[in-house]
């Protein structure tokens, strides 16, 4: 089973960090994750970031260090997730292609919420 490369936005600020809900119909439908989405061939992983972000978000945002990268397999396909610490840098976040947005305490993520690949992504920040 080939892996699709999905690159995730961490986006803090004033010690909250942004999250957004998958829209019904979607993979996993109703689950709180990080902005991002998958690496397109000939892209870097942050040109996609960037774009994926302006595209769901209608945000720009400045890529900096990757804080995490996990890879896990679901029943239907494999995920290597990579997370990377971003700056907003123009706009304020809209949820263009999610069912919301919120803002979500950075220290307190519910993993049960997420996806069940973030939960070693969320192990892999914590130091776990």
């Amino acid at each position: 089973m080939p892996i699709t490369t999905v690159v995730l936005a961490y986006i803090a600020r004033r010690g909250r960090v942004l999250l957004t809900r998958r829209p019904a119909g979607a993979h996993l439908a109703g689950a709180w994750e990080f902005p991002g989405g998958k690496v397109e061939p000939g892209e870097t992983p942050r040109a996609a970031l960037a774009r994926e972000v302006a595209e769901e978000l209608g945000v720009t945002v400045r890529v900096e260090e990757e804080l995490a990268a996990v890879t896990h397999a679901y029943p239907d396909r494999t995920v290597a997730l990579r997370l990377y610490r971003c700056a907003l840098e123009q706009g304020e976040p809209t949820p263009r292609q999610a069912d919301a947005l919120r803002w979500a305490p950075e220290d307190a993520f519910d993993a049960g919420e997420m996806p069940p690949a973030n939960a070693a992504l969320l192990a892999a920040l914590r130091g776990d």
